[in-house]
Parts: C-alpha cells; sequence; structure tokens
C-alpha cells in the first residue's frame, strides 16, 4: 500500500506588535508554492506568547509542523520547536533580536517598552503619527495597521515581548532542529550579528541575509529565501531522508 507524506502546516508567527497579515505576506507565497498548508497567526494581544503556542500546538495535533517566525515569533517558534521535536520539521527564524534572557540592552526590547509608555501617555493616534513620520513607509503601514487591531491592550502586548527571554546560546547549541536564519544586514533593531551567532551556535542551521529595502519591497523575501536554506539544510541531513515531511519541503523548491 502506497503512503503518502503528511502534510506539512506551516505556522507564520508575526514580531511584536504586528499582525497575521504581515506574516502571511512574508511566509504564505513560499508555502503555497511548495503545496503546505498555511497558517497565519494572529496574536492575541492579551495573551501574545500563549496564544501564540496554541496554534502551535494545534497544528501539531493534526500533522508535522515548519514553525516559521519574525523577530519575537522567530524565538517563539524557535523555543517551541525544542520542546516539540518530534512535531516540527524545521524553523525559519527571520530577523532574530537578541540572545539571552537579559534583554536590559536589547533594541527591540527597549523600542517595544519605550513604545508601550509612549501609548500609555500621550495615545494612540500621537504615537502613530510620530512612528510614521521616521519610519519607511511598508513598515508604517503595516503597523498602522496592526497597531490599531491591538488597541486598547497594544501596551500589554508591547510589555509583555519586552519581557521577553530570548533563546541562550547554551540553549541554542542544545537545539537540533533545522533552523534557516535570515536576517536583514542593515537593520538596527535587528542586528545581523545576531543572526549571525544564531547560525554559527545552532548545530542544523544556514544563514542566509537580507536588507530592508529588499524587504520592503516584498515581505515574502522572508519566506523564499527562509524556505531555500530550509529545502537545503534538510537535503543534507538524516531527516530529509528518514522523515516524508522532510523530503516534501526538500524536495520542492521556490
Amino acid at each position: 500500500m502506497l503512503r503518502t507524506p503528511p502534510q506539512v502546516t506551516v505556522v507564520a508567527l508575526p514580531g511584536t506588535g504586528s499582525d497575521a497579515d504581515f506574516a502571511a505576506r512574508a511566509f504564505g507565497p513560499a508555502a503555497h508554492a511548495r503545496g503546505l498548508t498555511f497558517h497565519a497567526v494572529e496574536p492575541d494581544p492579551q495573551a501574545v506568547i500563549g496564544s501564540c503556542i496554541a496554534a502551535l500546538d494545534a497544528a501539531a495535533a493534526r500533522g508535522p509542523v515548519l514553525a516559521a517566525g519574525i523577530s519575537l515569533g522567530a524565538a517563539i517558534a524557535l523555543d517551541w520547536a525544542a520542546e516539540h521535536r518530534t512535531a516540527v520539521v524545521g524553523v525559519v527564524t527571520a530577523l532574530p533580536a537578541w540572545t539571552g534572557a537579559e534583554t536590559a540592552t536589547c533594541p527591540a526590547a527597549l523600542s517595544a517598552s519605550v513604545t508601550a509608555g509612549q501609548l500609555r501617555a500621550d495615545g494612540l493616534d500621537a504615537v502613530i503619527e510620530r512612528m510614521r513620520a521616521s519610519s519607511p513607509r511598508w513598515l508604517a503601514d503595516a503597523l498602522t495597521q496592526s497597531w490599531r487591531g491591538q488597541w486598547p491592550h497594544l501596551p500589554a502586548a508591547l510589555d509583555e515581548a519586552a519581557a521577553y527571554a530570548w533563546p541562550s546560546p547554551e540553549e541554542l547549541a542544545g537545539n537540533e532542529v533545522p533552523v534557516a536564519v535570515v536576517g536583514a544586514s542593515d537593520d538596527p533593531v535587528h542586528p545581523i550579528a545576531v543572526a549571525e551567532e544564531w547560525a554559527a551556535t545552532l548545530p542544523s542551521a544556514r544563514l542566509h541575509r537580507v536588507t530592508l529595502a529588499e524587504l520592503g519591497a516584498d515581505p515574502a523575501i522572508l519566506g523564499h529565501a527562509g524556505f531555500t536554506e530550509l529545502s537545503a539544510l534538510l537535503a543534507t541531513t538524516a531527516p530529509a531522508t528518514e522523515n516524508p515531511a522532510g523530503q516534501l519541503i526538500s524536495r520542492v523548491h521556490g
């Protein structure tokens, strides 16, 4: 009797203050090009971490998971994968922002904390106006949409994100899940040095560099770059030959 490969579900997690729409634009095209089931998570601003984990758990109950995340979503995806090794095909971590639980000088955590304080002091409209004046158009439009969608719980969501403990070097070194790391070479909030450290420390990882201009022109570059690196990684590792789901990912290039 012929066995068909189990259907892989790509679960896409957005970054701090972002939403399912941006995660879908980042990872959806690459998933659809490979014929994979796709789900972009809309985080609950009153339980950001918990809602992302719940979505990953629900997908794993149906079959193998490819976890993909941006910034905070990348950390959540990687941490979840470490605890669910038999359920995950691989992970795409885009724009990792930090390494380790101590985030006092993490640019992304600091930005989230400062923005939360400004929102409480000045209100949503004033903060959006300042954000739009200092951000590229593509980012300003994306954040305007997601921030309005998460209001009035946005400040609490940003505080929760800022307090998240990023994977430590020891945790990275002990995580044997295949991981594609996509870093932006010119992003001060998500330093390329962090992406390079993750790729060098994880036992099974490949790094792809993009620029913010490329990301702004088409967010799908995160998924296409990440899936291509993951495909190449799976093609050279045991899971690609032993796991039918891994074969599915590694065979299809987009």
